[in-house]
């Protein structure tokens, strides 16, 4: 069994603040097309957030918030989503980023053969769009706790797969500025 987080808890700095997941491209907001995408590979789904869980009840889903302070990075939430699923009886969890509205429909099919694993495109590995076994929430939670915030390096601690895509446009794109809203506009 297979859940789901998808990490929302980003300062979206270079957007100018906010919740970038929230931002509309072509009249659906990024979330609600990573939801899209993510949903009917999994068996569970929820956020990570801090703040306020309430801006985000319109999509119905649980809001993770980090269980570490100073929000310490996305592998604070793969954390979060970790033992999430670990008390939902999950055995294993995918983690991707909110503001890639273009993740393939076969992500967890392609990622699932290895124990863990994570996605590549372009020659380039994403360390957290990856597929977790919950086991690893102990090694994550070590790892966090020397400040060791790096997700490769969580990565390269439970030899994950690097799975490549090819597709076009990138499936991994996310959505970091003005710029790059304006080219996933195009996309659309």
């Amino acid at each position: 069994m297979v859940a789901a987080v998808i990490l929302a808890g980003g300062q979206a700095s270079r957007m100018g603040g906010g919740d970038k997941p929230l931002l509309m491209l072509n009249g659906q907001s990024l979330l609600a097309r990573v939801i899209a995408r993510i949903a009917p590979q999994v068996d569970a789904l929820a956020l990570n957030a801090n703040g306020d869980p309430a801006r985000f009840a319109v999509f119905g889903l649980p809001v993770l918030p980090d269980s570490l302070p100073d929000q310490p990075g996305p592998l604070a939430g793969i954390l979060a989503g970790l033992d999430w699923a670990a008390e939902q009886g999950h055995a294993r969890l995918l983690s991707v980023p909110g503001d890639t509205p273009f993740l393939p429909d076969d992500l967890v099919a392609r990622l699932g053969p290895a124990p863990a694993a994570i996605a590549a495109s372009g020659g380039r590995a994403h360390p957290v769009i990856g597929l977790w076994p919950v086991e690893a929430r102990h090694a994550l939670r070590a790892q966090l706790a020397q400040d060791e915030r790096r997700a490769m390096r969580f990565a390269a601690s439970q030899n994950a797969a690097e799975i490549a895509f090819d597709a076009t446009p990138d499936p991994f794109f996310n959505v970091n500025t003005p710029a790059d809203l304006r080219q996933a506009e195009i996309w659309t």
